[in-house]
């Protein structure tokens, strides 16, 4: 390898140079893998008590509804109050969560009730920590280093999504053994997710960036409701967040997999595993492309290119009936989606004042949280109406025709060149005097 190549590989990993982004990625980590693999067990769970796609779309809205209900209170403690203690507090609330699972599942329980209660705490714990974490990683790395962060990020939160579904089929169908037979199925893998919030919470307590408080004025609707207007404001923002709200929301079909797995791919719940693990194999090799060679230039058009490769995929998907075929939809729309998350999460942190990116990240948890889990119930909802196949066909034209309107309607998010935070921050249109109000 020449000088050359080695300094520009060495380029491509600069985020790493910093001691806590490193603490932080490896307990993100082991985090996700833990609850990718805890989310395979839940839907196998559910689908094997009630065999409903309802019931499925459910426990994305049980996620979700904690997102909506504290959307406000958890932006503006997110800028309040020490973001990594944040973290630390919500996590260990994961922690019981994942232990009431466990209970749930040795007591041979058949109350999917109780499970979506479960959920919900679960969203709460998430409706708080997201906008403290996403908030965070800025004070972790150099502003010029902050693309590259964010790069990784999503590389590090792909390999987590192959690791952590493929793990959950594999521990789910482990046959009883010795002293481990009663937690066979559902319960070992909830044990494997205790041990990574284990190893979460250590790695977030070792960070020595300390922020204390970034907003010091005391809540009032003014100050709490500041992220939304900032939002409202920037058209690349409001654009690239409901352009991922709605192509998700209609394109999204994870909540349907165990649906496919089962019952039209007929490969059970290791196939299960390797049909969510799908897009993430795809999104990882993009990431590391892109760490190597960085968007630099019209990250506006690669954005809709992007998000319009991801509703064409959910299509094939839709119609395909061989698990080769399936499974390569699934990496090429994963691969395609990569490309939008690193523009959508480096315009969201670099376009937004330290101030207030925890209110502001509240939004986007807000529209992702809507993306996410609640089209999981939409998925649930029209399967449960038209059928898992046409419900997946008909969110990928959805996309598609998303796609197109957003293009039009959005003519300056359209036309974004460079990821950089005067670039980005001038493209808000906002006076200085409005984003401190």
């Amino acid at each position: 390898m020449t000088a050359g190549s080695s300094s520009e590989a060495a380029q491509g990993l600069v985020a790493f140079s910093s001691p806590d982004f490193r603490k932080y990625q490896t307990a993100r980590l082991a985090v996700i893998v833990g609850a990718e693999a805890q989310t395979v067990a839940v839907a196998w769970q559910v689908y094997a008590m009630t065999h409903r796609a309802l019931d499925l779309g459910f426990t994305g809205l049980a996620l979700f509804l904690p997102g909506l209900l504290f959307l406000l209170p958890a932006g503006h403690v997110a800028d309040r109050f020490d973001r990594r203690n944040i973290i630390l507090l919500c996590y260990s609330l994961q922690m019981v969560c994942t232990g009431a699972l466990l209970a749930i599942a040795l007591s041979g329980m058949h109350r999917v009730m109780l499970i979506y209660a479960v959920l919900f705490l679960i969203g709460t714990g998430r409706s708080f920590s997201g906008p403290a974490s996403s908030a965070l990683v800025p004070h972790l790395v150099p502003e010029d280093h902050f693309v590259n962060a964010v790069t990784w990020g999503a590389a590090i939160f792909q390999f987590a999504n192959i690791a952590g579904p493929a793990l959950g089929g594999l521990l789910f169908t482990l046959p009883p053994m010795g002293w481990a037979g009663p937690l066979a199925g559902a319960g070992i893998v909830y044990i494997f997710t205790l041990s990574m919030q284990v190893v979460y919470l250590t790695q977030v307590g070792r960070i020595t960036v300390r922020l204390g408080r970034m907003e010091h004025r005391a809540a009032s609707l003014e100050v709490i409701l500041a992220g939304f207007r900032f939002v409202s404001r920037a058209p690349i923002l409001l654009g690239s967040l409901s352009l991922d709200l709605f192509v998700v929301l209609l394109g999204g079909a994870v909540a349907l997999m165990p649906i496919f797995a089962e019952e039209i791919l007929h490969t059970g719940p290791r196939g299960l595993g390797m049909l969510r693990a799908a897009p993430a194999v795809g999104a990882l090799m993009m990431s590391v492309a892109l760490a190597r060679f960085p968007l630099r230039r019209g990250a506006g058009r690669k954005l809709f290119w992007g998000v319009a490769v991801f509703g064409a995929m959910t299509i094939v998907f839709g119609v395909s009936r061989n698990l080769t075929l399936s499974l390569a939809a699934l990496a090429v729309g994963g691969a395609a989606d990569m490309v939008s998350v690193v523009i959508r999460n480096s315009v969201l942190q670099l376009a937004t004042p330290a101030e207030m990116r925890g209110r502001v990240s509240a939004v986007n948890s807000f529209f992702l949280g809507g993306s996410n889990e609640l089209g999981e119930f939409e998925s649930g909802l029209t399967a449960q109406w038209m059928g898992a196949v046409r419900a997946t066909i008909a969110g990928g034209i959805g996309s598609l025709m998303v796609t197109g309107i957003w293009a039009w309607w959005f003519p300056g998010l359209r036309r974004a060149d460079e990821l950089t935070s005067d670039s980005l921050r001038k493209s808000t249109e906002q006076k200085p005097a409005e984003t401190a109000r």
